[in-house]
């Protein structure tokens, strides 16, 4: 869910658009994400990246919308859980609610973007299955085993895609993910068999914890150290180690995942740049509030995962929630202006109107969390989830008007003094940017192309 800008003419500047550096072995490497070679922003033209914009972002829009329609479900089944009026209303619904979202949607997305950073046809197989399993999951007519098997093989699929990922580079981060996915199928297979997602859940979290936090990594590599992909690594088998103990020991396993949280938590927070950034301005202060906002509901889950395995409504809700909600669509907030870019070649430039869902999403999930959860008030908990389908459906509204507005006017004057004196308060190759967008290219451009120069962000940095 990360992503970073253009090529840059050599490795210090493309690490300071992807946070990866020359540690990683990326350096001058990095690229667009989506495997167009040559069709980099930058010294190839503007009339030769509209023309790459024209002729991808149709064929990728068809992934994009049954991601779009299994979030859309997906709130309405919450609506339906809510015990509040919902558009739509259908017998299995609200027991398809989590893997709506969680695979159907978040996983069509990931995919979807390793698939385009992977730049092979054979990588959108992962998430063509996932968002067609997502749909199928509220066709009536369609068996509910037959969705959960078609979401199983996209969850095999997503899993092998990171093969020649991993191939390409090989990177203690990205092994991270390789996991992760394994995760996210090990709980798609586990729940053909299942009728409620109580024993899914966990490897859920597992999936979402360790993508989002090895795309952090991957991103603010330099600032947290060389060995930060083998630290996250470690937390990674420690949160594997969990979900199998979990199996047999369901407190024991839910203990110790929340020791496991609270230990990548603590030590992403300490080592993550948007602990400086936020200092910034615009969207690099944006991006950081989000990122910290996540961090601070990843801690929520892992301090109520310490009671043991919350089978309680209040407890699994507010494990649930803090996670898919606080941790996971703070962040998808945080980096839409670049996983959106580097997938559809479609500009989505910030504006401060992207403030108001974040906020609003915080909001709600103090609402519910803690007062409805915390202090088990019902009414609370309905009005925090009800704010929290306004919140996601607000942020879906924003991000459509900005592309369609495209990028703004650049500023002059005074402003362009303060971007440039809030980009001092970002370390150089610290952080990815958030102009165009697209994601590093785990491989090298062709024999003899050289690497456009990065196009220049009209918001500044982003954290």
């Amino acid at each position: 869910m990360s992503a970073a800008t253009g090529v840059g003419a050599d490795a210090a500047s493309a690490s300071a658009a992807t946070g990866a550096g020359s540690r990683s072995g990326a350096g001058a490497r990095g690229g667009t994400g989506a495997g167009t070679r040559g069709g980099g922003v930058g010294a190839h033209g503007g009339a030769r990246m509209a023309g790459v914009r024209r002729r991808s972002t149709p064929w990728r829009l068809i992934w994009m919308l049954p991601a779009g329609l299994a979030l859309l479900a997906g709130l309405d089944a919450g609506m339906m859980l809510l015990g509040l009026p919902a558009p739509v209303t259908t017998e299995r619904l609200p027991d398809v609610h989590g893997m709506l979202l969680v695979l159907g949607f978040v996983g069509t997305l990931i995919s979807l973007e390793r698939a385009t950073a992977l730049g092979r046809a054979y990588g959108y197989i992962a998430p063509a299955l996932l968002g067609i399993g997502g749909i199928l999951l509220v066709v009536m007519p369609i068996p509910l085993v037959v969705a959960k098997i078609v979401l199983a093989a996209g969850a095999a699929s997503f899993t092998l895609l990171y093969v020649p990922l991993w191939r390409r580079q090989y990177d203690a981060a990205l092994l991270t993910q390789l996991l992760a996915a394994g995760l996210a199928l090990a709980g798609a297979v586990l729940w053909i068999g299942q009728d409620t997602m109580t024993r899914i859940i966990p490897w859920m979290i597992g999936f979402l914890v360790l993508t989002i936090a090895a795309e952090r990594v991957e991103l603010a590599r330099i600032t947290m150290g060389p060995q930060a992909g083998i630290r996250l690594l470690v937390h990674a088998w420690g949160v594997t180690g969990a979900l199998v103990v979990g199996l047999v020991f369901p407190d024991a396993g839910a203990i110790l995942l929340g020791i496991t949280l609270l230990s990548l938590t603590g030590w992403l927070i300490v080592h993550d740049v948007a602990r400086r950034t936020i200092r910034a301005s615009g969207v690099t202060r944006y991006m950081a509030a989000c990122i910290l906002a996540g961090y601070v509901w990843l801690a929520v889950a892992g301090l109520v995962l310490l009671l043991g395995s919350p089978t309680e409504q209040t407890a699994y809700d507010a494990v649930i929630h803090a996670v898919f909600l606080g941790y996971t669509f703070s962040m998808i907030m945080a980096h839409a202006t670049t996983i959106l870019p580097a997938v559809l070649r479609v500009p989505l430039p910030y504006r401060p109107a992207f403030w108001v869902p974040i906020s609003l999403l915080q909001v709600a999930l103090i609402v519910r969390v803690w007062i409805g959860d915390g202090l088990g008030l019902p009414v609370a908990w309905q009005i925090g989830g009800m704010l929290g389908v306004i919140a996601l459906l607000l942020f879906m509204l924003t991000a459509v008007t900005s592309a369609l507005l495209g990028v703004p006017k650049a500023r002059t004057g005074a402003k362009v003094a303060g971007r440039a004196a809030s980009a001092a308060l970002i370390p150089r190759a610290a952080e990815e940017d958030s102009g165009i967008g697209g994601r590093m290219l785990l491989k090298p451009p062709p024999m003899g192309e050289k690497p456009s120069a990065p196009r220049a962000n009209p918001e500044g940095p982003a954290s």
